[in-house]
Order: structure tokens, then C-alpha cells, then sequence
């Protein structure tokens, strides 16, 4: 596919109040979010807020996958709501009308997948239509499925902290419409998928992604202190990956994915990979090492009927006018990403339509085993492995506008 039209390719079957029922055959319920001034947070206050997305999560059903989706554009500040009578007045409003700020916008969605064992091929067709018979089996699970996820709502409603509320149908209508129009104002166009690129109007398209937890250093956290500016006095803390939010003036969005996975498939896949490496201890001190890994991990699953097995996906989508600017945009993120000691991929090709398209919403289900990490487990163990979810709680606190 080298070109998409998004009259003839509507992702989208119906909206109800706040549910999409995909065509593809995914129902997803999306919300907004309002979270705390950036720089607002001690370190204690990103530990409870992150506590708070723990315990809330550990309520959906196995197959549950929550999108986190911050959208960052830059925007002319327009001036019509300011007062324009007095002197200063209109002094102010000529003054701020028309400067450059950046638009933030954070949401969450929560998807019922048709495909509960989370195995998608390395592609999958975003736009690809499924009968009619399977949105209905879907519907049949559907009331249990907003049950869980009023739950989680609720719980995480209760943090005063954060304000959630579910998004309207014309809200869910003109995101799908902003993001595959490419962001364009005034005007329709179409998808251009080219081998070197992705242009949708007048943007051209690129993104970076952690798709394997060999991308992290030897730390993940919840917050880290901002350098700039702290103090002897004062110490300022922000989100683990906070400098990819309003940090980074430019046209983004940063989309972190978890998959809730099903710790049984889990346990079966480690006790074959047990069995290939007790075949195989014998050749090498490494897989007695990485055997006696996955041993702990099985006897810990095994003793927690509680655990579950997480995976995730983090990635930074990014657009210009000017495609000879992305190189130093994809440069800013790679610092960032740096300072952080996690080294991103690149996607080309294929990948990068992957990426892109998949990150609508309603297709967030669709990333393959080579796409995700082990994020962790919510479970009392696993100390080792659920740092990785720290990542989940950074990028939030931002206001809408700043």
C-alpha cells in the first residue's frame, strides 16, 4: 500500500459516547487526562502517581492493552479570549496574539482486542475489515470489559492529582481526522508511504521507538532531578523521560503501549526454554547463568497467583514541513534519550509505516513480539524487571497548555 485516503479507509465502525468499535474489531474506551504543573512533583510525588497507574492497571483483564498518547503541536496563540478594551489591554493581546507555543493534549485508551493472546504477525494490515459475526462476539464480553476499566477509571480518579474524563464522539472524530490527515489544517489529503519517507500533506514523518528492553541502561526510574533548574536551595524533579514532552519544541507525540499478557503462555514458553537449556548448560557458563535466570523468574510465577506478565512500547512520532529538518529533530530525541542511557531504533522502510500507523488508537494492539519489551510484572516480585514501568509514568505531568 503507497497511498492512503482516509475517506475510503475510515478506521472507524461506530462511536458510542466514548467507545470505538473499530473495523478492524477492536472496542476501545478513550479518555482525557489533566495532570499536575510540570515541576509541581517532589520524588515522593512521582513514586504515588506512578503507585497510582500500578494499582489501577492490575484490575484490567488479561489481553487489556492501555495506550498513553501525548500529542505536542506547535500552534499560533490566537488572543480572542483576552480582554482588548483598555490600553493595556490591547497592548497585551497584540502582544501575545500569534506567538508560538506548544498545544499538549494527553489521553489514554484502553482496548478490548479481538486477539487476546497479543501474537500479531511482524505486519498487520491497520485498515484490514473483519466480519460482522466477530464485532459481535466481541460485544458479548463488551459489558464485563467497560466493568474493568470503570474500575481503573475510578481508582485513578481518586488521586486528586489527576483529573479523567471520557473523550466525546466529536473529539474521538477529529483526532482520527487530525492524525491521518497528517496534522493538516484546511484542507484533506492522503498518506503517501514511500520507501525514504511518509508525507501526508504537506508533513513529512519520522519516529524513534524502544522496542526492546536491550534499549535500556541499567536504570529506569520514576523521576530525575532537573539540573537546570535546581539548586543549593531548591531541588526541582521531573518525569524519567519528561524531556521528550514540552522540553522538545517541536511538532510530536509520544505514544507508551502495555500489553497485558497472559501469565500462563508466559509459563509454557519458559518451561521449553528451560528444557533447551538444561539440554545445553553443559556448553557454556552462559546459559547456566540465564538458565538459572528464567528458573527464578518461573518459581516466582509459579508461587504468586497474582503475578501477570506486562509488555511495552514506547515510541516518538515527529513531523516538518521541511524534511531536511527531521535529521536534526530525530537529534534532539537522541540526546535526550542519552542523558537517559537508552539507545532507540530507528525504524525504515516497512518499519516506519509500522510505526506510524499503528499508533492510531485503534490499531495500538496491532505491534508484533519483535515490537514490545517486558515491561515487568504486577506482581510483589520482579524488582528486577519492574523499573521498566516507571517509563509510564513520565510524559504526564504536563498541563494541557504551558
Amino acid at each position: 500500500m503507497k497511498k492512503i485516503s482516509l475517506s475510503s479507509n475510515w478506521p472507524i465502525v461506530d462511536i458510542r459516547d466514548n467507545i470505538i468499535f473499530a473495523s478492524n474489531g477492536n472496542v476501545v474506551l478513550c479518555y482525557q487526562l489533566d495532570l499536575p504543573e510540570v515541576y509541581s512533583q517532589s520524588e515522593k510525588d512521582f513514586e504515588d502517581l506512578h503507585a497510582t497507574w500500578f494499582q489501577a492497571f492490575k484490575s484490567l483483564p488479561v489481553g487489556t492493552v492501555v495506550h498513553k498518547q501525548d500529542i505536542y503541536e506547535k500552534k499560533a496563540f490566537t488572543a480572542t479570549a483576552l480582554p482588548n478594551k483598555t490600553f493595556l489591554e490591547k497592548a497585551t493581546s497584540d502582544y501575545f496574539k500569534d506567538r508560538e507555543y506548544i498545544a499538549h493534549r494527553s489521553l489514554i485508551f484502553f482496548t478490548l482486542t479481538r486477539n487476546k493472546a497479543l501474537n500479531n504477525a511482524k505486519y498487520v494490515n491497520p485498515f484490514r475489515k473483519v466480519s460482522k459475526e466477530v464485532i459481535r462476539e466481541l460485544e458479548a464480553s463488551l459489558k464485563s470489559f467497560i466493568g474493568s476499566v470503570n474500575d481503573c477509571v475510578s481508582f485513578i480518579a481518586n488521586n486528586r492529582k489527576i483529573s479523567i474524563k471520557t473523550l466525546p464522539p466529536e473529539e474521538i472524530t477529529n483526532l482520527t481526522t487530525e492524525y491521518y490527515n497528517g496534522f493538516n489544517e484546511g484542507f484533506d489529503t492522503d498518506i503517501l508511504l514511500e520507501k525514504q519517507h511518509i508525507q501526508t500533506g504537506d508533513n513529512y514523518f519520522d519516529a524513534l521507538a524502544i522496542n526492546s528492553e536491550l534499549c535500556f541502561g541499567e536504570r529506569v526510574q520514576s523521576s530525575k532531578t532537573n539540573e537546570k533548574f535546581t539548586s543549593d536551595d531548591f531541588v526541582f524533579h521531573q518525569g524519567f523521560i519528561d524531556g521528550l514532552g514540552l522540553h522538545l519544541r517541536e511538532n510530536h507525540i509520544v505514544n507508551q503501549i502495555l500489553y497485558l499478557d497472559d501469565k500462563h503462555k508466559w509459563r509454557k514458553l519458559l518451561d521449553k526454554k528451560v528444557e533447551e537449556l538444561s539440554k545445553s548448560s553443559n556448553f557454556g557458563s552462559q546459559n547456566k547463568v540465564i538458565l538459572g535466570k528464567i528458573q527464578e523468574i518461573l518459581e516466582k510465577i509459579n508461587s504468586d497467583d497474582n503475578a501477570r506478565i506486562i509488555r511495552g512500547h514506547l515510541n516518538v512520532i515527529f513531523w516538518e514541513r521541511d524534511p531536511d529538518n527531521l535529521e536534526g529533530i530525530a537529534s534532539k530525541i537522541k540526546t535526550e534519550f542519552k542523558e537517559l542511557d537508552i539507545l532507540p531504533y530507528a525504524p525504515r522502510g516497512e518499519e516506519r509505516k509500522n510505526y506510524l500507523l499503528n499508533s492510531y488508537c485503534c490499531c495500538s494492539s496491532n505491534f508484533s513480539d519483535e515490537d514490545l519489551y517486558v515491561a515487568g510484572s504486577f506482581s510483589s516480585y520482579f524488582s528486577s524487571l519492574k523499573p521498566r514501568l516507571l517509563i509510564f509514568n513520565s510524559v504526564y505531568i504536563h498541563r494541557i497548555i504551558h
